[in-house]
């Protein structure tokens, strides 16, 4: 009954998700009641936390069958804590050749799995994204005078 419940109840982040490709898949799949694998979970996190509530997103995860409430629980405390960025189509595609379940479902599509393109985040993603790059850039400028120096 719960689950029927669940399935038919669609919020505003949810219907914001399925702007994307991938993030309908997976929320597609995990309707399904399928294993959408580590990876999967964990992609699912990384950008549907900027777009449900943590019970919201807590029973969509609960929604794969080899995932229980404390791996839920722990999974989204993890992603929090780390203030993970929702990941490149890069990042997603190297997550996904570590498992079977595809993440990416049309993973030929240069355009498919970009989570930049169809979704909109909070500002402070994209403030958090820039401020990694500026340090990256930094500690490349360091690197490479320091290897300059006599």
């Amino acid at each position: 009954m719960a689950r029927a419940r669940k399935q038919t109840r669609s919020s505003s982040g949810r219907e914001a998700l399925r702007k994307n490709g991938m993030m309908a898949h997976l929320l597609d799949s995990l309707d399904a009641g399928q294993d959408i694998g580590h990876y999967g979970r964990l992609v699912f996190a990384m950008v549907a936390r900027h777009f449900m509530d943590d019970e919201e997103l807590r029973d969509t995860l609960l929604q794969d069958p080899a995932f229980d409430e404390g791996q839920a629980l722990s999974l989204l405390e993890q992603v929090k804590a780390r203030d993970y960025s929702p990941p490149r189509r890069e990042k997603v595609l190297q997550f996904q050749a570590q498992q079977e379940f595809p993440i990416c479902p049309n993973a030929e599509d240069p355009d498919a799995c970009n989570v930049y393109k169809d979704l909109q985040f909070p500002e402070s993603v994209y403030e958090h994204i820039s401020e990694y790059r500026e340090q990256k850039a930094h500690t490349h400028d360091e690197d490479s005078q320091a290897a300059g120096s006599p």
